[in-house]
């Protein structure tokens, strides 16, 4: 049983206040007593640390700066004990470095002075609604990113901890390798997950329509506006804001984005009023941010603050072992969709597969076996069905399709990767046979066909 749990079947849930000044205390106790909830309040960090070691909270609120230290201290003790506890951070007005900081260090979120009531009870309601943390690890084969390869699960931990936060998610990797999937999973996995998640695609927007688009207008704010309409800001409130392609934003928009983020209000084309948001910030390209921000194209101050935790989407080509899974996967959901058996893909039709470099990532291998399930006539896929594009001899180090006869082609294809295999088990057939998902007299078979010796 997590501490969470706990504090709640034991009594009224419990809150953590560790503030030097005692008007602030007070204002956050009577808030939080007004939620229905009880608070235990600390001046200082030793303070803080006594009602922690003989107390049970469901969220710790702290200062940044407190007599005896800094509240990032208390934020990475808590974070590093591995305690099932959300700690939110009150920073200066204005210091976004430090809300950076905590947010990087383990922060659930943070809160800026004047504390504003109507957030703080927004990131409260939110703490509080965290699922409590799995008992059991979610077996990889059941997870919406299938496999069990090194990558993938570790992809897989680290979207588990980021649900858990608040802070900004920067996703990247190439395209098809899954990053909105990602996004989708960081938002079902964490305390938003009952409110909206927005995808919006920046690269699909006319520049002239970006800021009506994403902050919303007022009636007669421009020709056309007959009406107030909000924008993605605001239909995404309470919940998860993805934003696509994030590197083709243009300067401009960059700016009134990062203001966005920072002060967690927007003001509507047309209006003279700002309206506070809450939405958590997730983003991914398949481009280089960092390459984008030297040649002056990205601004710096809105990659840092977009930067707090990165997710990198391996490619599929790193993950090979998990390509059969994914392949079966794809094949049920097709003829499901398509009312049709589900075919067998062939042990050829596997190791084609394995060796294919796939530029286009998961995306390519769906329309892969899209178009075999179209052209197929039989209940089984082998591997002149899949019709793959020609793999480069520099990429692969195999001869290139349509210079050598095909079958030549998929020998020395086939050959590559059983060698791999062999290599990888130290000869061992029976456990090579196991790794390429092919029986023990299958592989002594191709061996003999193909003749690789020991």
């Amino acid at each position: 049983m997590n501490v969470r749990q706990e504090a709640t079947e034991n009594g009224r849930r419990r809150v953590l206040v560790v503030d030097d000044e005692a008007d602030i205390r007070e204002l956050l106790d009577l808030t939080l007593a007004r939620m229905g909830l009880d608070a235990d309040c600390a001046a200082s960090l030793a303070e803080a640390r006594e009602r922690l070691a003989s107390g049970r909270y469901q969220l710790c609120l702290t200062d940044m700066r407190l007599p005896d230290g800094e509240g990032l201290a208390l934020v990475r003790e808590i974070s590093q004990n591995g305690v099932d506890l959300p700690v939110a951070v009150i920073t200066a007005h204005g210091s976004m470095e430090n809300a950076v900081a905590a947010l990087k260090a383990g922060a659930f979120d943070y809160l800026s002075k004047p504390v504003s009531l109507d957030q703080l009870r927004a990131l409260v309601r939110a703490a509080l609604d965290l699922p409590q943390l799995p008992q059991t690890v979610s077996k990889p084969n059941e997870a919406p990113l299938v496999g069990s390869s090194a990558a993938m699960t570790e992809v897989r931990a680290l979207i588990e901890r980021v649900a858990r936060s608040q802070a900004p998610v920067y996703l990247h990797g190439e395209s098809g390798s899954g990053k909105e999937l990602a996004a989708r999973m960081i938002h079902q996995q964490g305390a938003r997950r009952e409110h909206p998640f927005i995808a919006v695609n920046c690269g699909a927007i006319p520049e002239s329509l970006m800021e009506s688009e994403f902050f919303g207008y007022r009636k007669g704010a421009f020709t056309g506006a007959d009406s107030d309409r909000d924008g993605f800001f605001q239909v995404a409130n309470g919940g998860t804001l993805f934003l696509d392609e994030v590197a083709d934003l243009p300067l401009s928009m960059q700016v009134k984005l990062l203001r966005a983020i920072q002060e967690k209000k927007v003001r509507k084309v047309g209006s003279s009023q700002e309206e506070p948001v809450d939405v958590r910030i997730l983003c991914a390209t398949h481009q280089n941010l960092r390459e984008r921000v030297e040649e002056g194209k990205f601004r710096q101050d809105l990659f840092y603050r977009l930067n707090v935790i990165e997710v990198r989407m391996p490619a599929l080509r790193e993950c090979r072992e998990d390509i059969p899974l994914l392949a079966e996967r794809i094949m049920e959901r097709v003829a499901r969709q398509c009312g049709q058996a589900v075919p067998r893909l062939t042990p050829a039709a596997l190791v084609a597969l394995q060796a294919y470099p796939f530029p286009g990532n998961v995306r390519e291998l769906e329309n892969i076996i899209e178009r075999a399930l179209a052209l197929l006539g039989r209940d089984v896929i082998d591997a002149t069905d899949l019709n793959l594009a020609p793999v480069s001899r520099g990429a692969e180090s195999v001869p290139e399709a349509g210079s050598v006869v095909l079958q030549d082609y998929l020998d020395e294809v086939e050959r590559k990767v059983i060698v791999e295999a062999l290599q990888k088990t130290g000869f061992n057939r029976t456990a090579a046979a196991k790794l390429l998902g092919v029986t023990f007299r299958s592989l002594r078979y191709r061996m003999q066909r193909l003749e690789i010796s020991e």
